[in-house]
Order: structure tokens, then C-alpha cells, then sequence
């Protein structure tokens, strides 16, 4: 973990609520699945919100407006400045993608796949992505994911884009093993619908988000483990589903 002011180098909406931000004066380089945690004047809590990509020190995340603190921070502008720590939590682990590694985002759960995937394409892998929405007008990252060369799938639950449905609905016959970021009503579908093991990376509110408060613990067959500490990667195998 590490402590550092960041530039703004542009904040602007891919979608009515999702916005990409580019920060700039990055230190070190983020591992795919990790995430930052942003102070907001005025707001006692940082938000986190997940590494999308890094090219040397611009450091770039999307963020969806849910509250005062990511409404406040949709309206700041290139050259501001934001108290962020970075290189918090685990991350995904690459070595275990096998030959034809899967991934499935469900809405903001999409953007911590994208540096997974770049990675996984720079080591020659084919990939195939399925990127959940739940309507047209939510879609984002697709061509994206494209350019990077994934075979890429959109699924929308009202059936206004791509495949009607769920992520678990247009899974691939064939896979290696899956990585998945998205609310937990979808990683408990993908928990059930895969049938090889993967990795699960969860979206939980968190207080300080380097695993002081154990606010944000998850129980496993090990013990509670923290989601921002120990997690917020998980393997399949040792995830408890709370009832």
C-alpha cells in the first residue's frame, strides 16, 4: 500500500452513471483485480473502486455515481488533485488462467477484467470475456475488450443488447478456468453454473480498506478473511455463501 497525490488528467462518462478517470503520477505499477482507495473533502470514508488499467504512471479506474462522495468526485476536473492509496488488496492470479482462460463482469464488476485481460492476451491466450448488463443504455467496454483481442460476449437482462440474460447465460461450452468480478446475486450464479475452478472478486462497502476495521470480512472455510486485505480475491474453493 502506498499513499500519494494524484492529478487528474480527464474524468468523463461512458455511460449516464459510469465515468472513466485518468490519474496521472503513479509510483507503481497495480496488479490485475487490485484497487485504490480515494479521499473525498468532506467525506470521512475513501472510496474504493478497482484498477481498470495502467500505462506507466497514468493510472486509470471507472467508477459509477452512487452516492454524495462519487457524485462529488464525477464533477472534478483535469489538474485537480486526489489523496489516494494504491496497491490494495490481493489481485487476480494469472498463473492459474490455463490454456483458454474465461472471464465474466457484471456491471462495475467489469472493469477490474480489463487489466486482467490485457495481461492474460500478452501471454498469448485467447480469452473469451462475457460482459453483463442490465440494459442498453449500461453497455460499456466492449469494443474495448475487442481491441485487445477477446472474444467478447454482451448480455443485457431486459434483452435490449446482445444476448438476453444473464453472464451465466452465454457461458462457453469450453473454458480452463474463469475469473469473475460482479454483485454477489451473480457470483453466487456463477458459482453454481461453472464447472472448473475460478476466481471471485467481491464488491463489499468497506471502512478502511487496508484491513484495519475488519468491516468488510468474509467467511471461508480457513476463517473470516478481509475483502480488502485477504481479498478481494477469492478461490472458488474456499468461498462460505453466507445463508
Amino acid at each position: 500500500m502506498k499513499q500519494t497525490i494524484l492529478t487528474i488528467e480527464s474524468n468523463s462518462p461512458l455511460t449516464s452513471a459510469v465515468y472513466r478517470l485518468d490519474l496521472r503520477g503513479a509510483e507503481e505499477m497495480q496488479r490485475p483485480g487490485q484497487f485504490i482507495n480515494i479521499r473525498l473533502a468532506g467525506h470521512f470514508l475513501r472510496r474504493p473502486i478497482s484498477v481498470y488499467d495502467q500505462d506507466g504512471d497514468r493510472l486509470t479506474v471507472l467508477y459509477k455515481t452512487v452516492g454524495a462522495g462519487t457524485e462529488q468526485l464525477s464533477r472534478m476536473q483535469r489538474g485537480e488533485t486526489l489523496d489516494v492509496l494504491t496497491g490494495l488488496g490481493n489481485g487476480y492470479d494469472l498463473g492459474k488462467a490455463g490454456t483458454c482462460p474465461l472471464l465474466l463482469g457484471g456491471g462495475v464488476g467489469v472493469p477490474p477484467l480489463y487489466l486482467l485481460a490485457k495481461e492474460l492476451r500478452a501471454k498469448a491466450l485467447p480469452v473469451t470475456a462475457v460482459l453483463g448488463f442490465n440494459t442498453r443504455e449500461e453497455v460499456f467496454g466492449e469494443a474495448e475488450f475487442r481491441e485487445l483481442g477477446c472474444e467478447v460476449t454482451v448480455t443485457t437482462a431486459d434483452g435490449t443488447y446482445g444476448t438476453r440474460g444473464f453472464v451465466t447465460d452465454a457461458l462457453p461450452l469450453n473454458y480452463s478456468y474463469f475469473y469473475t468480478c460482479g454483485p454477489e446475486p451473480m457470483l453466487r450464479a456463477v458459482y453454481r453454473a461453472t464447472n472448473t475452478s475460478g476466481q471471485f472478486s467481491f464488491e463489499e462497502r468497506m471502512g478502511c480498506g487496508f484491513g484495519a476495521c475488519m468491516g468488510c470480512s468474509c467467511k471461508t472455510i480457513t476463517g473470516q478473511k478481509r475483502i480488502c486485505r485477504e481479498g478481494p480475491v477469492l478461490e472458488k474453493e474456499e468461498i462460505l455463501w453466507a445463508d
